[in-house]
């Protein structure tokens, strides 16, 4: 079979599991609706609690779901490639951690609480997010910089600021009411809490964005992953493409934590499966990773919401999922 047929036929498949998912998760949850009752909704037949409940909270829960899975799989492929680290992953780095840190301190400090935001912070969260994410990515790559990017002096120095961004989390947390201090915990373990539409039309262009422009450079990041030599030998502005990669890696995952919190190891695991299906070609690689984020985080979210009477933020059901597939990784790195 041909590359080519095998990733199609990948690809088609993967299609068919996410189309699965989002018909159960419209189906499934505390109030049960049959597959006809879905199909008589979309079409405008169903009752006004069921175009409450499918159009106005599962709907937008599951695009947010398609967005943010695909971003932090699309972060997580780029920084692998980018650092030419196996481990390398957003939530690793601390680049998560800085995009919450900004986001609850831009929430608590200019809005008051996590319960009385306006309009206008839900198109700021976007931008706030994406800049706690850059301020920590600057300082990672800033601190890890000795007479180049070393890969594994890279990966130290995210684990270390990762820590310390945490520690002050921590004792920000600390400061609020119990009320947003139980929704702040919830978020930041990595909760779908913007399940409405205004959150949706706040970051689907951003994701529209940057999501093209990644796909775009395969072939650089192709180039890439041969190293900087070689790369430098074949015409490319090795530094410089680096440095808008990460960028664009950094600007997705800082969209997903504004929308999904904290949700670490979806960029690591991601990648790691498409590279096992479809190979180390970039132009085949990034899309599979996409839609095995997509996949991922949709199963997630809908197995803490139904799994146990209380719901499981779909971030620590990634963790369940991915942290054995890290320490595999941890035992096989040299």
């Amino acid at each position: 079979m041909s590359q080519q047929r095998k990733v199609r036929l990948i690809w088609t498949l993967l299609s068919f599991l996410i189309i699965a998912a989002c018909l159960i998760s419209f189906n499934v949850g505390t109030v049960s609706i049959s597959p006809i009752e879905v199909w008589q909704t979309i079409i405008g037949q169903g009752t006004p609690k069921q175009e409450l409940i499918l159009l106005e909270i599962r709907l937008p829960a599951i695009i947010l779901a398609l967005m943010v899975g695909t971003g932090m799989a699309l972060s997580g492929a780029v920084l692998q490639t980018v650092t030419r680290n196996e481990l390398a992953e957003p939530g690793i780095l601390g680049i998560n951690a800085g995009a919450g840190l900004m986001v609850v301190l831009y929430i608590t400090l200019f809005q008051g609480s996590l319960s009385n935001m306006s309009l206008l912070s839900t198109f700021a969260m976007p931008f706030f997010a994406f800049l706690g994410a850059m301020l920590t990515a600057v300082l990672i790559l800033f601190l890890s910089w000795k007479q180049g990017l070393h890969t594994i002096r890279l990966l130290l120095t995210g684990i270390g600021i990762n820590a310390g961004i945490t520690a002050i989390l921590t004792a920000l947390q600390l400061r609020l009411n119990p009320h947003d201090f139980m929704k702040a915990l919830t978020w930041l373990s990595g909760d779908l809490w913007a399940t409405q539409w205004k959150y949706v039309w706040a970051l689907a262009p951003w994701f529209l964005l940057f999501i093209p422009v990644i796909l775009y450079k395969s072939h650089v990041l192709n180039v890439l992953n041969l190293g900087p030599l070689v790369s430098t030998g074949l015409g490319i502005r090795t530094e410089r493409e680096r440095l808008t990669l990460i960028v664009l890696a950094v600007a997705l995952a800082g969209l997903g934590v504004a929308a999904g919190g904290g949700i670490a190891f979806l960029g690591l695991i991601s990648p790691h499966i498409a590279r096992k299906l479809v190979g180390p070609k970039h132009q085949y690689l990034l899309p599979t990773a996409a839609m095995i984020g997509s996949l991922i985080l949709i199963l997630a979210d809908m197995l803490g919401k139904n799994l146990l009477v209380v719901d499981i933020p779909a971030g620590i059901i990634v963790s369940i999922l991915s942290a054995p597939y890290f320490i595999y990784l941890l035992l096989k790195t040299k």
